[in-house]
């Protein structure tokens, strides 16, 4: 029996931009009979869990990567046979298999087969033995001038680490890259824009827990290091008497627009920041190269605990929804990021960012921007206290609203108006004005 074709399914980049990906659990073993769309592999991108489907149908011929390895896009990882099993594996060449440490590919990685040489003269029957034309004998010439003499050689970098590298301001040639050939990785240009410090040296006792960073807490790491030490953050406080919004809250658990979903002051508060973002445009906006870009619709991250750590699903054009259907898009996409199901890009593309540590029974924080927001919102926990209410002292549901703001952007009294809307709007929920 011949041998049988056997396909090789590479990495695909699941989301925008997407580089690298963990392989976290096999679908599958070698010689399990597969069909086209059968889960073959669970992966673990900077952001989301993804299966991926087998885009051909066959018998598995070889596993490329094992559990737990980080490898690029574009990397083979497994084979399947067209129409069954092989008289031999059928493998990658040494020159295709993806190294043991992949971090990167630099330019010595050649993803192709080498090619054919031409035969010999004493084999080509074209020109015999006897017609071969001896070299002519070397003469002293001028060399040509290298154009690139003295031209240090351009920093191997991925493209998006390259944009990181500009939005910082950090130059990758003065960089050594600790990737693979010298590779500058995206840890590399976040470590250089940090500021230096004492140093501070950890000491390493016997017993102590080593936890790889990766995915969601590496992705989390990168991105908070950068958005601290590129936007000047501002923090402003504000305590709000929200007795009125919790009575509304009640009304609305009884509304049947509101049946199926999660009705709470943090969607009251999410209402409350979309409006007042249409006020305030600047909250919706990004610093970019020397210009402010105002985004024209508002897709609301809302920060969500997950058991992988914290996830920012998106609400798309969350300023143009009204209560009812934001509810139900809150409801919807924050379960699809505990649940690990959210896609890449339902993890990504979001304006402006709510946050809402009050469910764990903190009052306040100081939260950091998200990359590329300018804005960001921090409800903390409602709970009675004594207020002064019509004049006297009284048990009222109070809680207090923080929000950091880029004060490249936005100033202290955008920043303090802004702060300040949003709690007047949670003060005294207008029922008609939230359903808009």
């Amino acid at each position: 029996m011949g041998s049988v074709a056997a396909q090789r399914f590479r990495l695909p980049d699941v989301g925008e931009g997407l580089t690298e990906a963990e392989i976290v659990t096999w679908r599958v073993a070698v010689g399990d009979q597969v069909a086209v769309n059968d889960p073959l592999v669970e992966i673990e991108t900077a952001k989301s869990l993804v299966e991926l489907p087998s885009p051909y149908a066959g018998v598995v011929g070889e596993l490329l990567v094992a559990a737990g390895e980080l490898v690029p896009v574009g990397t083979p990882i497994i084979t399947i046979t067209e129409d069954g099993p092989m008289d031999e594996p059928i493998g990658v060449p040494d020159d295709e298999k993806p190294p043991s440490t992949l971090v990167g590919y630099g330019p010595s990685h050649s993803r192709g087969r080498a090619r054919r040489r031409p035969p010999s003269n004493g084999r080509n029957p074209a020109r015999p033995p006897e017609e071969t034309t001896p070299a002519p004998a070397p003469t002293e010439a001028t060399p040509a001038a290298d154009p690139t003499a003295g031209v240090p050689p351009r920093p191997l970098a991925k493209p998006p680490v390259r944009k990181l590298a500009k939005d910082l301001g950090i130059d990758l040639a003065s960089l050594a890259g600790t990737g693979r050939d010298g590779v500058v990785t995206r840890e590399d240009v976040v470590a250089a824009s940090v500021p230096p410090v004492p140093a501070i040296v950890a000491a390493v006792v016997d017993g102590d827990e080593h936890i790889p960073v990766r995915g969601v807490r590496a992705a989390t790491a990168a991105a908070m290091t950068a958005s601290a030490f590129t936007a000047p953050h501002v923090t402003v406080f504000h305590t709000v008497d929200v007795t009125k919004s919790v009575k509304l809250v009640g009304k609305l658990r009884a509304d049947k627009a509101f049946e199926g979903v999660r009705v709470t002051v943090m969607l009251l508060a999410a209402r409350a920041l979309c409006l007042t973002a249409r006020e305030f445009p600047d909250l919706n906006a990004t610093f970019g190269d020397q210009e402010i870009l105002r985004h024209p619709r508002i897709h609301l991250g809302v920060a969500t605990a997950a058991a992988r750590g914290l996830l920012v699903p998106t609400i798309e054009d969350a300023g143009g929804l009204g209560l009812p259907a934001l509810a139900r898009e809150v409801t919807r996409m924050t379960e699809l990021a505990r649940s690990g199901a959210a896609s890449p890009a339902q993890l990504s593309g979001s304006t402006i960012t709510l946050t809402n540590i009050g469910v764990f029974g903190v009052d306040s924080g100081t939260p950091i921007l998200n990359p590329g927001q300018s804005a960001i919102l921090c409800l903390g926990s409602v709970r009675q206290t004594p207020a002064e209410h019509q004049g006297r002292i009284a048990l009222r549901w109070t809680t207090q609203l923080a929000m950091s703001f880029d004060h490249r952007i936005i100033d202290g009294q955008q920043g303090a108006q802004a702060l300040a809307r949003i709690g007047a709007i949670l003060r005294d929920p207008k029922r008609e004005l939230l359903l808009a």
